[in-house]
């Protein structure tokens, strides 16, 4: 990575920021490019360095691509219109936001020769089979089912099938690193623009639960706490992205996951523990939409064939993301009052 000139796409967001002050401070990189118009992220988030170029914007839009450079050596396309719950509220901005900016992105940089790899940020929910109750962890291998519980979910697999495509069209370096549930640092609750439902605040679990244990207030559960996540530290995520970038086999998936199965029951208490919170858990029944009841990832193949493991456990990673939290609170809770007249 070192002396490359980098693209991120969504780089202002919770993992692109991650992973542009990773790069910062541990490469010798010749300039990062982010791409990102801001619709579930903040601009606190991009980091003040001479190496870093903003672009506010889509990777849709024809001028933004149009003006790309042709001497990129890394791509990772990580922008995407977050979440289940916001698809299923808007299936249009969805495919707008997840779609064709993969379309478009990988139609525009195919037949770059100089190109060394193409990182896209694909969906571990997206392929994990939809069941309740006892599961084996999920291989980058596994059938895919045609029955999606979200637009998104839809979307991020068009995503992988568009690089695919043009892998073997065009020889694009592709590689498809599948993500499982992410959570930590810059991950900010009511960040971006209104997505149409009340999860425009409550992103994810972790940042979630974490808020409302901070301030006394009530856990929910969905399916009495039974559901169960592999849960990963953002900066696993970015060290996971790396390797796919430089030891990643161009046209293969690679699971960003810690292969530890964690109910949600349990998160909860660790959360409360940590936090020395009295707030209550309310147990609900599953939620609707949502089939993909138990699940985690298999990390055998990118043990074995990028050398990566993660290495920050749930407890510490936790502990870490509390602390981050309470020294934010101020930005949070700016950022998630400027939603309160979609709340009336």
């Amino acid at each position: 990575m070192n002396n490359s000139k980098i693209l991120i796409t969504g780089g202002v967001g919770f993992v692109g920021s991650n992973l542009t002050n990773f790069l910062i401070s541990n490469y010798n990189v010749n300039q990062i490019i982010i791409i990102d118009n801001l619709i579930s992220s903040e601009i606190i988030n991009i980091p003040k360095n001479d190496k870093v170029k903003f672009i506010l914007g889509s990777i849709a839009e024809d001028k933004i691509l149009n003006d790309l450079p042709n001497d990129l050596d890394y791509v990772f396309h990580l922008s995407c219109y977050h979440g289940n719950q916001s698809s299923i509220a808007n299936p249009i901005e969805d495919h707008k936001n997840n779609t064709i900016t993969s379309l478009k992105l990988f139609e525009k940089i195919s037949k770059n020769k100089r190109l060394k790899k193409v990182i896209y940020a694909a969906a571990g929910c997206a392929v994990a089979k939809k069941k309740y109750g006892e599961v084996h962890p999920t291989l980058e291998e596994d059938n895919l089912s045609l029955f999606h519980d979200s637009p998104y979910s839809i979307s991020k697999l068009v995503g992988e099938m568009y690089g695919n495509y043009f892998f073997k069209q065009d020889g694009m370096p592709f590689v498809k690193a599948r993500f499982q549930n992410i959570y930590g640092p810059r991950e900010f609750l009511g960040a971006g623009v209104w997505r149409g439902t009340i999860n425009t605040i409550w992103r994810n679990v972790i940042p979630t639960f974490i808020w409302k244990a901070l301030n006394g207030e009530k856990l929910y559960l969905d399916n009495d706490g039974m559901t169960s996540r592999d849960f990963i530290y953002v900066e696993d995520v970015v060290r996971g992205l790396i390797k796919c970038a430089e030891k990643g086999a161009i046209g293969e998936a690679y699971n960003l996951a810690t292969g530890v199965e964690t109910k949600i029951k349990d998160l909860a208490n660790i959360i409360l523990e940590i936090v020395r919170s009295k707030s209550k858990i309310v147990l609900l029944p599953k939620r609707g939409w949502d089939n993909s009841g138990n699940r985690f990832g298999s990390t055998t193949k990118s043990e074995s064939e990028l050398g990566f493991k993660s290495q920050i456990d749930l407890t510490e990673g936790i502990t870490q993301t509390v602390s981050w939290t309470k020294n934010n609170r101020d930005n949070i809770l700016s950022f998630i009052n400027k939603h309160k007249s979609h709340l009336r």
